[in-house]
């Protein structure tokens, strides 16, 4: 049996609506990222076990 791997690249060039609507979404899941990061980071400096997926999804 022989395994072939393939790997795709593209190039997207949207409009200015969907260049909004892109920029909107990728900046909120930028900020909810830094959110949790930060979470981490503070659990981290103070000793304490970090916040479960669920716990850092409630806060």
């Amino acid at each position: 049996m022989c395994l072939v791997r393939l790997r795709y690249q593209f190039r997207v060039y949207p409009t200015p609506g969907p260049r909004i609507k892109l920029a909107r979404a990728f900046g909120c899941a930028r900020v909810v990222f830094n959110d949790g990061l930060g979470l981490r980071q503070q659990a981290r400096q103070a000793g304490q076990e970090y916040a479960s997926d669920a716990e850092a999804s409630r806060l």
